[in-house]
């Protein structure tokens, strides 16, 4: 993730003020951990991916 972070946002965003830089980040961070499809999820957001092993897990 830090990598990506850097590579997607920081390098390329000048902020001007530390609160508009956290601002970014933190939208940047929710994106990538609720929204963003995983590979190593199948290709699916977090969040998705959670709530179908939540359903799998009920089901079993």
């Amino acid at each position: 993730m830090r990598r990506q972070l850097r590579d997607e946002c920081l390098n390329d965003t000048l902020f001007s003020t530390l609160p508009e830089a956290r601002s970014a980040i933190a939208s940047w961070k929710e994106d990538y951990n609720h929204r963003r499809p995983h590979s190593a999820l199948g290709n699916m957001p977090p969040a998705e991916f959670a709530m179908k092993s939540t359903l799998e897990k009920q089901a079993a």
